[in-house]
């Protein structure tokens, strides 16, 4: 079964203004994953704050970071997905990107060797921080979807994508294809054209340039697509839906039933993020014997439920 694990960091805003609106933004991410489905034991929230209402499990720094990865590590499956998100401010050098935190920052070769270790096959890392575009190309690699708030080390003004990529992932009107889930795609999307807007009405020039990469090829693209050369991945990859997240019923017989129809719906999913690496013929085959598994166990649901509706 398919499962989401989520680390959320929260580092150095330089001042507390931007500080309040960080963790807000962090808050808001833990709060919309729990809404989708991510178990508790599954998300670890990291803030360059001591308290956050009870919410965080640590300070947010270096050895957190790796503690918690080392965590994801051990817990996470092959068909698993492992989401690493960054709130905060970036520097760059010149040469070297580097996420701030308390203590010892960050680059693109430190957050490699942590997710090199992880068994995922698919892993999503969003850093939403200014100059964060060359961890794009330092963390590219087949089945990872790399999202950053700027195209380059250059854009070093603090940006505000990440306050629209998390409302996204709770927002209707970013589910373009209207299924329930707000895939990384769509949240990359409706981020970008927010971000844009928020520039446009104040009549100002754009500070940042968002990019998504999903191909391993380093490059990204500002307009990914789930037919272009970048978006495909991300496209079908999402933390859960409301769905995953709902109640299930007090009749074993029907818990039963919708827990087997989660863990079918994760199966596809999880089939549909392998259709590259697999023979064409035998993804086809297995799609539509867990599609039929799962039209029947929908039925099954509903026959146990006394609605008619076939």
């Amino acid at each position: 079964m398919l499962r989401a694990f989520l680390l959320i960091v929260v580092g150095l805003a330089g001042d507390p203004e931007h500080g309040e609106l960080f963790h807000k933004w962090g808050t808001a991410l833990a709060e919309a994953s729990g809404k989708v489905g991510v178990a508790r034991e599954r998300l670890v929230y990291l803030a360059d704050a001591k308290e956050e209402g009870g919410r965080l499990d640590g300070r947010a720094t270096r050895e957190e970071v790796e503690k918690a990865l080392a965590s994801f590590a051990s817990a996470a499956a092959a068909e698993d997905v492992v989401y690493v998100v960054l709130f905060g401010h970036g520097s760059y050098d010149g040469q070297t990107a580097r996420f701030n935190l308390p203590g010892r920052d960050m680059t693109p070769a430190d957050f490699n060797a942590l997710l090199r270790r992880l068994p995922a096959r698919n892993v999503v890392f969003v850093n939403t921080s200014s100059s964060s575009g060359p961890f794009l190309e330092g963390l590219s690699a087949p089945g990872r979807t790399v999202i950053t708030a700027t195209r380059s080390g250059a854009e070093q003004f603090t940006t505000l994508f990440g306050g629209y990529f998390v409302e996204a992932l709770s927002s209707e009107s970013a589910d373009a294809d209207k299924n329930g889930r707000i895939s990384m795609l769509e949240a990359f999307q409706y981020a970008r054209t927010e971000v844009a807007r928020a520039y446009e009405q104040e009549g100002l020039l754009a500070t940042e340039h968002a990019m998504l990469d999903d191909n391993g090829d380093g490059n990204g693209s500002q307009t990914p697509s789930p037919t272009g050369g970048d978006g495909k991945l991300a496209a079908g990859l999402s933390l859960g839906s409301a769905a995953d997240a709902a109640p299930l019923p007090a009749d074993p017989r029907l818990r039963a039933l919708h827990l087997e129809r989660r863990d079918l719906e994760r199966r596809v999913e999880s089939l549909r993020l392998l259709k590259e690496s697999m023979p064409p013929a035998r993804y086809a085959s297995e799609l539509e014997r867990l599609v039929t598994e799962l039209a029947l166990k929908t039925r099954d649901i509903r026959t146990l439920e006394g609605d008619p509706t076939p």
